[in-house]
């Protein structure tokens, strides 16, 4: 039995197509404390935080964004929805969703279009916003009616309907976590992805390697990701044991 299996690696992680949805949701549950709800009659994954603020849902509908996540409104902050396309690369999604769940997450972030700029995007000629080096990926700021909204375009850009995936943020998305997700885009290490279930646009622009990689790297990649981000959150002290009523200094209960 081979101790290696071999898989791709894949760059930029925009071009990837969309991965293991478990990459998202099992560190949501396992290291954030998520609770999920399971209805045997719908294809529906439901994710609430444990302060019942926050939410993800995955929807498997043809016409509607697979992914939806939002929070409501609280002292500070108000209310805000972010909406990911089924084939939007999990990776992508999970940085959002880990700098939301971070405690030690700073409010005061790098301006997102800031790291685009620094990582060689420009501005778009046909539309307003910021497109990648390669031509593939837009992000733009817009308000339209009064609502303010970012969007995300992926598109390979040979016809009208090549578009790979896309992605909407309100405009009262927190900045960092607006921020988190063009830091992922601008991310240049590879990501892993069965050779058989790559997809088929965007080829021109995208960099694979095909590599034997151990089983046991890939087995335990997801386990290893749950114990990083279980790290972040402070783990309750244990109380020291309490003395029987009336037991002399220095004893034993």
């Amino acid at each position: 039995m081979s101790d290696t299996v071999e898989l791709t690696l894949v760059s930029p992680v925009y071009l990837a197509g969309r991965g293991d949805p478990g990459w998202g949701t099992v560190p949501l549950h396992r290291a954030s404390g998520w609770s999920y709800g399971h209805d045997p009659l719908m294809p529906r994954v439901l994710l609430t935080s444990p302060n019942q603020q926050a939410a993800l849902r995955i929807d498997p509908d043809p016409d509607e964004p697979w992914w939806t996540i939002g929070h409501a409104r609280t002292d500070d902050q108000p209310a805000w929805t972010a909406t990911f396309d089924a084939h939007t690369p999990v990776e992508i999604i999970a940085a959002f969703t880990d700098a939301l769940t971070n405690p030690r997450a700073l409010r005061a972030a790098t301006p997102p279009t800031a790291l685009l700029r620094q990582a060689g995007w420009r501005d778009d000629p046909r539309q307003s916003g910021l497109v990648s080096p390669d031509g593939v990926v837009r992000v733009k700021y817009t308000i339209e009616h009064g609502l303010d909204h970012w969007f995300i375009t992926a598109a390979d850009g040979r016809t009208p309907d090549d578009e790979l995936w896309g992605a909407c943020l309100d405009g009262t998305t927190p900045p960092h976590l607006v921020a988190a997700l063009t830091r992922a885009l601008t991310d240049a290490t590879p990501v892993i992805r069965d050779p058989d279930r790559m997809p088929g646009l965007g080829v021109r622009h995208r960099h694979d390697v095909r590599q034997h990689v151990p089983v046991a790297t890939v087995a335990f990649a997801l386990e290893n990701r749950v114990k990083h981000l279980t790290g972040r959150h402070p783990q309750p002290s244990t109380p020291p044991a309490q003395l029987p009523s009336g037991a002399p200094p220095g004893s034993t209960p």
